[in-house]
């Protein structure tokens, strides 16, 4: 009989092993989303983490990250929510990349207290990027005249309707430059004398797991399955923490999975924009 109830108990309340609550944080980093083309951000990866952390016996939780970067505002409140949770909850956090963590990828990864890469992804990135398109000549061949008025003679900076100017560059780069130092700020303060002097780890080059794990960038090289029964016993096993779903089986915000290019249905002109920027986020890596 004890048999029998022991099986059909849920896997977090046997006695049998430890249970390590799992994440998944993959896909391009951004705010916004839609059904048709979900997105990571803190909105979407908050009740994940506090369901993940809510679970008292588990002494850490498991993360893995899959991202090409995107929104630094975005990859840091993911960051930090992660990091006052592990405080909060006093859990350790194992982070494990896969195929890529990159840029704002890579930011989210600081948060473990270990860093665990697949020897074949790539990690670092750590720079800032900006990119966009300009119409102005699209513009005059169809025979439209735009017009804007402002109050203000910096509101239009930037405006991809108008010719570029070399002030707005070099305000962009301003920016640009106040971002990387912060995310500088964080890899120090994170991975300490575990790093490497080499000239190149905050240029923005990326670099396989192996080589980050020399460059104190990964911890150590694994997978999340095979760490966690290393380190918890044969009996550990992981729970995959995924999405409250809806009265009709649909995935209710806060999904981890992300990336997908929108279908016909979604396609609006910004949400096509927003699909090649993101694809081209992975295109940087191959993938």
């Amino acid at each position: 009989m004890a048999g029998f109830l022991k099986k059909i108990l849920p896997r977090r309340f046997r006695k049998d092993g430890v249970t390590i609550p799992a994440i998944r944080l993959h896909g391009a980093i951004m705010t916004g989303g839609s059904q048709f083309r979900p997105a990571l951000n803190l909105a979407t990866v908050a009740p994940l983490l506090e369901k993940a952390f809510s679970a008292k016996e588990a002494p850490a939780i498991a993360i893995s990250v899959n991202s090409p970067g995107g929104s630094p505002v975005q990859s840091r409140l993911i960051y930090q929510r992660i990091r006052d949770l592990a405080e909060e909850k006093k859990k350790r956090v194992l982070i494990f990349i896969e195929d890529v963590a990159a840029s704002g990828g890579y930011m989210i990864a600081l948060a473990g207290d270990e860093i665990i890469a697949d020897p074949s992804s790539i990690v670092g990135s750590i720079g800032v990027v900006s990119g966009g398109f300009g119409f102005p000549e699209l513009l005059k061949k169809i025979g439209v005249e735009r017009r804007v008025y402002t109050a203000g003679e910096n509101k239009v900076v930037l405006d991809p309707f108008q010719p570029e100017k070399e002030r707005d560059v070099e305000f962009l780069k301003s920016l640009q430059l106040d971002i990387h130092a912060t995310f500088i700020q964080m890899v120090k303060a994170r991975r300490g004398s575990l790093l490497a002097d080499h000239p190149d780890i905050f240029s923005g080059l990326f670099w396989t797991g192996r080589r980050g794990q020399e460059l104190g960038l990964v911890d150590t090289l694994g997978d999340m399955r095979g760490e966690v029964k290393k380190r918890y016993g044969e009996k550990a096993s992981l729970e995959l923490i995924q999405p409250s779903r809806s009265l009709f089986g649909r995935r209710q915000p806060g999904a981890a999975v992300a990336g997908a290019i929108a279908g016909p249905l979604a396609a609006s002109a910004a949400e096509l924009v927003e699909a090649m920027e993101e694809r081209a986020l992975w295109a940087r890596f191959g993938l």
